[in-house]
């Protein structure tokens, strides 16, 4: 079999192209491949599809392919261009490569593997033995085409979380779809323009298909969700992980606040027990678990604090708003009498929010997806050693958690 016809069956060439010559270059470590077609071809126009004969042919391009064994693969064409009475001049679209590419179809895919399974961009271009700016170049057409595929379908259950993009309060806002998995929008702040970019983008149709949506107590978000979402007071869910995140952070306030008092008399009691307040008692470690029954049991404030805390956990057991308000209002009195101005504060906090934390009881959804993408995307950032801005990390972010269709197609 002559080498033109290998390639030929090789790279799926069809009429009215086929391979004219291959030059292996042993020195350089390539094989160069020229495509040619016939005469007398017409070609369809890239706008309207109209047959048109060839006017000319623009300059020799040239397409990075896959590596035929150690060698470089590299094709070679010059490619038609056809004058449309309606569009102008244009170039035929090739079936082997995209518009504007340097890479072949198959190429461009394998980028995209390559990059799916590495994480960063640095870790593909030295395995691929490309530039950085290439394997980039292939992420964000891999976005930009996954973004325009993407159908504007209905998503039920949403969740909002913000993300750091870098230390000083710099933070973007994610909204993801709880049942996919996906990471659906990634806007910059956590202002409230920053979730009402995405809801401007929905249908009146997609809004009124939202059932529950998953956040936290930011202010922002909640006043962007009611201005724009249908009924949005019976379908805000105030995340339970976050929520028991500010009952935490009060209980280590009242371990502070103790143990600072007790080393001023020379008592080391709360010495060295910060973890063991926060650990939930099914995941305390047994070597543990000796001492934290005995401080439990005395009569520190902080076991006082801890014991409001735990009995909180029983709120997310109520099937119904009505009788989690009733355990509620009985909680509440405990920490009112308790005297203990760190657990008094988050539940006047909780008290404010009370009806959107409630609504757990209609829809059981929590942020644990969001938290889930959240890590991903921080190891993402974390093996890039960062990003040099904004948007790269929102391409890295819908890359790799966007659930987008990524690949090239072949006209």
């Amino acid at each position: 079999m002559r080498d033109t016809e290998l390639y030929a069956q090789i790279l799926g060439v069809k009429a009215p192209w086929f391979v004219d010559k291959v030059d292996l270059k042993v020195a350089e470590n390539s094989v160069d491949i020229w495509l040619d077609h016939g005469p007398g071809e017409r070609w369809p126009c890239p706008e309207c599809g109209k047959l048109l004969p060839c006017r000319d042919h623009a300059g020799e391009r040239v397409w990075r392919h896959l590596d035929t064994c150690q060698f470089k693969t590299l094709l070679h064409a010059r490619v038609p261009r056809v004058e449309c009475p309606e569009h102008g001049v244009h170039q035929v679209l090739v079936p082997w490569a995209e518009p504007r590419s340097r890479f072949t179809l198959l190429m461009e895919r394998w980028i995209i593997d390559v990059l799916t399974e590495c994480s960063t961009v640095e870790g593909s271009r030295r395995l691929l033995k490309l530039t950085w700016d290439e394997v980039w170049g292939v992420m964000e057409r891999a976005v930009r085409r996954g973004l325009s595929r993407k159908e504007a379908r209905p998503i039920h259950y949403l969740g909002v979380d913000e993300k750091a993009f870098r230390k000083g309060h710099s933070y973007m806002t994610i909204v993801c779809d709880l049942m996919r998995s996906t990471v659906e929008h990634v806007s910059e702040e956590r202002k409230k323009s920053s979730l009402e970019e995405y809801y401007r983008r929905l249908s009146p149709c997609q809004l009124e298909a939202i059932r529950a949506i998953a956040m936290d107590m930011w202010e922002p978000y909640f006043t962007a969700t009611m201005a724009h979402v249908p009924d949005a007071g019976a379908k805000i869910v105030h995340d339970r992980f976050h929520v028991m995140k500010h009952v935490n952070e009060a209980v280590d306030k009242v371990r502070k606040q103790e143990h600072k008092a007790l080393m001023a008399q020379g008592d080391e009691t709360l010495k060295g027990t910060k973890y063991l307040w926060l650990f939930r008692p099914e995941n305390l470690p047994a070597k543990h678990q000796p001492t934290f029954d005995v401080l439990k049991a005395s009569t520190l404030k902080v076991a006082k604090a801890w014991a409001m805390r735990e009995n909180l956990q029983s709120l997310w057991g109520y099937m119904s708003p009505g009788w989690g308000r009733r355990f509620f209002k009985r909680w509440i009195k405990w920490i009112d009498r308790s005297g203990l101005e760190p657990m008094k504060r988050v539940g006047q906090l909780l008290s404010r929010h009370l009806e959107n934390i409630l609504t757990f009881c209609r829809h059981r959804i929590t942020n644990g997806v969001a938290e889930g993408l959240n890590s991903r995307i921080m190891s993402i950032k974390r093996k890039a050693c960062g990003y040099s801005n904004k948007d790269h990390f929102k391409t890295a972010i819908y890359f790799f958690c966007g659930g987008l269709d990524l690949y090239p197609r072949s006209v």
